[in-house]
């Protein structure tokens, strides 16, 4: 079931609000029960076949989890323990996603005609990471212990479930327990009802505006100059507001629930570095890769070329997360290499004159956003050889051709700059403060309440007027 579709915004999100907060009046635990179930049907209503797979995964992560925090086992056991864990989790995320890629590379080796085909279960790679940060913080004895319905609740909360962000435990279950967040709080639902119109308007206004324009590049057998660079641009401007959109529904729903979720998503476009960039972009898998991978492999602790080895590494590992083929190789090859270059000049060059500060910031945002479009290619590319056809266009100034189309084309994509530029993002425009639980604070006054509800309602009509038979948010395939 998609965010962005009438059956959900008209029948299912008022069905399962309605019986959360009504079972919260006589009960703290049947209002957990009834959102798990809920969001275990939301999720079997898209993808029906992989429920079990799910289901599966709650059992052997709490099951192994309860074993990290409960039985006295020795230093060597809890250790076995926690391997077994992961091994498993990553067993079954790698039979799922990366089966096939690696028949499909032996084939090209050995010349070979095997065939693996395996459907990709729907939210794997969020609800895998998600247990797997939990077992390691039981390993490390950072986690409590939690009743079975917390548990499975914080892995099947159907606002994060399909394309994250990627949940933490000590985040999510505390705000689970609390009895007060099993009462309707009318401020935090006229907060979410905002940000989940604005998160819908982005999605299926501008989002899926801008996507017949990605053809120019991705569809083209041989893209010109301006058609490679349109194209390019346009995917690059789908992709932050598709997963802007998503990223702000999630909250939004979340919000009508009294649940905060984190931010996972802070204007990326507005980098000045690469590094920014990386705490801007999907902040929740940053933060994983950092804490799980990163770190444990060494971090900086070891000098400066061991650092840039795990750099490299982690966003190796984080391009293939996105996806079991070789272009999303090469994509986390050149962040890692945007990193490397990223820290040893922050090493060589740790200061700038102040009257260069500025100037210096501009230039940093200017090459942070143009390294980010050259990765995208490949990100979105069919192929290698498809990405490296549009990124030959994009470097040929002598083949341009300039037509009608790509002059509607360059307008269109200017007024999306402006808008990702010059724009407050949601957080800002809403006051939202995931770590003081706090949210739309200016709309407590009252002064500006009927001009926010009158455009509130404005973006959410234009929200639900254009939405499409069937539009998939992109992360959804990771």
């Amino acid at each position: 079931m998609l965010f962005n579709s009438y059956p959900f915004i008209l029948l299912f999100l008022p069905i399962v609000l309605a019986g959360y907060f009504w079972l919260g009046r006589h009960s703290n635990l049947t209002p957990v029960i009834w959102l798990a179930l809920a969001s275990l049907a939301f999720y079997a209503i898209g993808s029906w076949q992989f429920s079990g797979l799910l289901l599966l995964s709650i059992a052997f992560n709490y099951g192994v989890g309860h074993l990290l925090i409960v039985a006295k086992l020795g230093a060597s056991q809890r250790k076995a323990v926690l391997a077994l864990g992961v091994a498993g989790d990553l067993l079954v995320l790698g039979i799922f996603k990366y089966a096939g890629f690696v028949t499909e590379n032996l084939n090209a080796l050995f010349g070979t005609h095997a065939a693996v085909h395996i459907l990709l279960p729907v939210g794997i790679s969020f609800y895998t990471f998600t247990q797997i940060a939990f077992l390691v913080d039981a390993w490390r004895g950072r986690v409590a212990a939690y009743a079975l319905p917390h548990y499975a609740l914080f892995v099947t909360y159907f606002p994060h479930l399909i394309a994250g962000p990627i949940l933490h435990h000590k985040d999510m279950i505390p705000q689970f327990e609390r009895e007060e967040t099993k009462r309707p709080d009318g401020h935090l639902m006229l907060c979410g009802v905002i940000i989940f119109a604005i998160g819908l308007f982005k999605k299926t206004c501008l989002a899926d505006g801008i996507q017949p324009l990605v053809a120019l590049a991705f569809e083209a057998r041989s893209p010109s100059f301006d058609q490679a660079w349109c194209g390019a641009l346009a995917y690059t401007f789908q992709l932050y507001f598709d997963f802007s959109g998503y990223s702000d529904m999630a909250i939004g729903i979340s919000l009508m629930f009294g649940i905060f979720l984190p931010v996972n998503f802070n204007s990326p476009y507005k980098a000045t570095s690469i590094v920014d960039f990386w705490r801007r972009w999907h902040m929740t898998l940053s933060q994983f890769l950092r804490d799980y991978l990163y770190i444990p492999l060494g971090g900086n602790r070891r000098g400066r070329v061991l650092r840039y080895v795990n750099l490299m590494i982690t966003m190796l590992l984080g391009g293939l997360w996105h996806g079991a083929a070789w272009t999303f190789v090469v994509w986390g090859a050149l962040h890692g290499a945007y990193l490397c270059v990223n820290h040893a000049f922050n090493a060589l060059v740790p200061g700038v004159p102040g009257v260069l500060a500025q100037p210096v910031r501009i230039a940093g945002a200017v090459l942070t956003f143009l390294a980010v479009v050259v990765a995208w290619v490949f990100f979105r590319a069919a192929s290698m050889e498809w990405a490296l056809r549009v990124l030959h266009a994009m470097a040929d100034p002598s083949n341009i051709v300039f037509d009608r189309e790509e002059i509607a084309a360059l307008v269109l994509i200017a007024v999306y700059a402006a808008l990702v530029w010059l724009a407050p993002n949601t957080q800002a425009l809403m006051g939202y403060d995931h770590d003081n639980r706090r949210v739309g604070e200016a709309l407590r006054a009252g002064r500006m309440r009927p001009l926010v509800l009158y455009g509130t309602s404005l973006v959410l009509a234009f929200g639900l007027l254009g939405i499409q038979s069937h539009s998939e948010f992109i992360y959804f395939r990771f």
